[in-house]
């Protein structure tokens, strides 16, 4: 955990984006008002049977094998749900479950679920939710679901939404380091070790780490992985009284929609995945998939800016060679941070790029951080890393960053010895010289304990159609992630959004039809579509 790797990936909500994208938002309200013809009754998904039974206890598969889609419960549990208003159609409550599956009468965890309900009129079912991560908390979405929905879902689905296990409010939440201690952990590291006294440092300092997580969090650290959070899903699926729900999932959402399709693929009505990640590449494929997006997007706004005199960071037409010197001089002499923040080196200049490329409506806000950073002013630089770790004004941080790591190494099946991460930051530092110049490992499973239940193949059979969500210029889960996604699905169809952001959904008028005809009609869209 030496150094924080860009894997981190999630969805804001749509209200984040442009006027532009607001006044969208505001016609299709506007088209899809009460003055609106009478909805058309709601399609479903043909099916046999739904089981009502415990969710599935964690099963041990082999690399490669596929998983099973079902599996023998002892007994069935009873979930409920104890719904507290919260204001107008919100509410909000807490649902117990297994700590662990294979032990479901054993000791429990507390979920916190919210739900924006639906219209009563041409109420479909239960949209499940989840914004990305891994490690994301995205209950949120069920109070805010208009932030993030337009009307054609949130008239129609009771959006519900919950913080994973191990995130937010939710049970077992992963607080491995105080407040004031990000720093040291996150920011005042030097990714280009010069010897091996320096690499040593950014050792024991990830195995203090993991030995911190492993003495506050306890017994539920191993117990957060993707697999029991997809079992959750379906103890919220009981809890509501639904046979089947739908699905959509942002980003990460994605991975967690693919294994809880593999696992209960006759509760899926209809699942979006939006920002799709790679399911058949391990960590070191991923992260070179990442990084490969993140240099390629750097590199367009590099471009756009040395094409536009009117760019801050223009440079004489050559904003490229700018930027590469003014990251060696941040490796070689970090700006002062203001007040009593930490000084602006170059992790944090790469971290605070890195939260500008997710969308290049952030790109303003990087060309006059990198022309203040160029004049000694590193203040927007850290500002973006803020943004991007979910600091607080008044200091204060979300888990986000705990659990993405202790989420990330409760499913990796791989615990690289410091050896093996090192040649691995070798292997990657050609894949994203200019943006990652890292010559350090991460050791960011290395000292956490084995996996108990590594993430099982995604192969979504006997879902049904999925819809799966990619963009031409998505820096964080690259187009050909969400093309790998829909080929590993059994009936995966792949549309493609014209854009330079992470995730689609929000983006033009065609992606919305398509995914609301869905979502709706279960009108599936031919694989490949295109929306420019």
């Amino acid at each position: 955990m030496a150094t924080a790797r860009p894997r981190v990936t999630r969805r804001s909500p749509r209200r984040r984006s442009s006027s532009a994208t607001l006044a969208g938002l505001a016609l299709a309200l506007a088209a899809c008002s009460d003055s609106a013809p009478p909805v058309p009754a709601p399609a479903t998904r043909e099916i046999t049977t739904v089981p009502t039974t415990v969710a599935p206890a964690p099963t041990t598969v082999a690399p490669g094998e596929p998983a099973p889609t079902t599996t023998a419960a002892p007994e069935p549990l009873e979930y409920t749900i104890d719904w507290e208003q919260l204001g107008g159609r919100v509410e909000a409550g807490m649902l117990s479950v297994p700590l662990d599956y294979a032990d479901p009468q054993g000791d429990t965890i507390e979920l916190y679920v919210t739900r924006h309900r639906a219209k009563e009129s041409g109420r479909i079912g239960a949209l499940l939710v989840n914004n990305g991560g891994p490690g994301s908390p995205a209950s949120s979405m069920g109070i805010d679901a208009p932030s993030w929905f337009a009307s054609p879902i949130t008239d129609r689905f009771d959006v519900v939404a919950w913080d994973p296990r191990g995130t937010g409010v939710s049970g077992g939440s992963v607080d491995c380091i105080d407040d004031d201690e990000y720093d040291r952990f996150y920011s005042a590291i030097d990714i280009t070790p010069e010897d091996d006294a320096e690499r040593e440092e950014l050792v024991e300092l990830a195995e203090e780490f993991a030995e911190r997580c492993v003495a506050r969090v306890g017994e539920p650290l191993q117990y957060i992985g993707t697999n029991n959070s997809a079992r959750d899903m379906d103890a919220i699926r009981q809890a509501l009284g639904e046979e089947q729900v739908s699905y959509f999932g942002f980003s990460y959402g994605s991975e967690l929609g693919g294994v809880w399709a593999t696992l209960f693929p006759l509760t899926v009505r209809a699942a979006v995945f939006d920002g799709a990640a790679d399911p058949e590449a391990d960590s070191l494929e991923q992260t070179r998939q990442q990084w490969m997006g993140f240099e390629s997007a750097l590199n367009t706004f590099l471009d756009a800016c040395s094409d536009d005199s009117s760019c801050r960071f223009h440079n004489d037409g050559d904003a490229a060679s700018a930027f590469d010197d003014l990251l060696v001089r941040l490796d070689d002499e970090p700006l002062p941070g203001p007040g009593e923040r930490v000084d602006v080196n170059l992790g944090v200049a790469v971290t605070g790029v890195v939260r500008a490329m997710y969308s290049d409506q952030f790109w303003p806000v990087l060309e006059r951080a990198l022309e203040d950073a160029a004049e000694g002013d590193g203040t927007g630089l850290l500002q973006l890393q803020d943004a991007y770790f979910q600091r607080s004004a008044d200091g204060t941080y979300s888990n986000l960053l705990e659990a993405f790591q202790a989420i990330s190494c409760a499913d990796d099946r791989e615990r690289p010895t410091v050896e093996e991460s090192d040649e691995q930051a070798a292997e990657l530092l050609t894949v994203a010289p200019r943006l990652f110049p890292y010559t350090t490992g991460s050791y960011s499973c290395t000292f956490f304990p084995p996996a108990l239940d590594p993430r099982i193949e995604i192969t979504g059979v006997g879902a049904g159609p999925i819809v799966v969500i990619g963009t031409t210029g998505d820096p964080s889960t690259p187009l050909s992630s969400s093309r790998n996604m829909a080929a590993a699905l059994e009936d995966g169809r792949l549309v493609i959004v014209e854009a330079n952001q992470h995730t689609g959904y929000g983006v033009n008028s065609c992606i919305d039809d398509v995914v609301h005809d869905y979502l709706v009609q279960l009108a599936a869209p031919p694989t490949e579509t295109v929306c420019s």
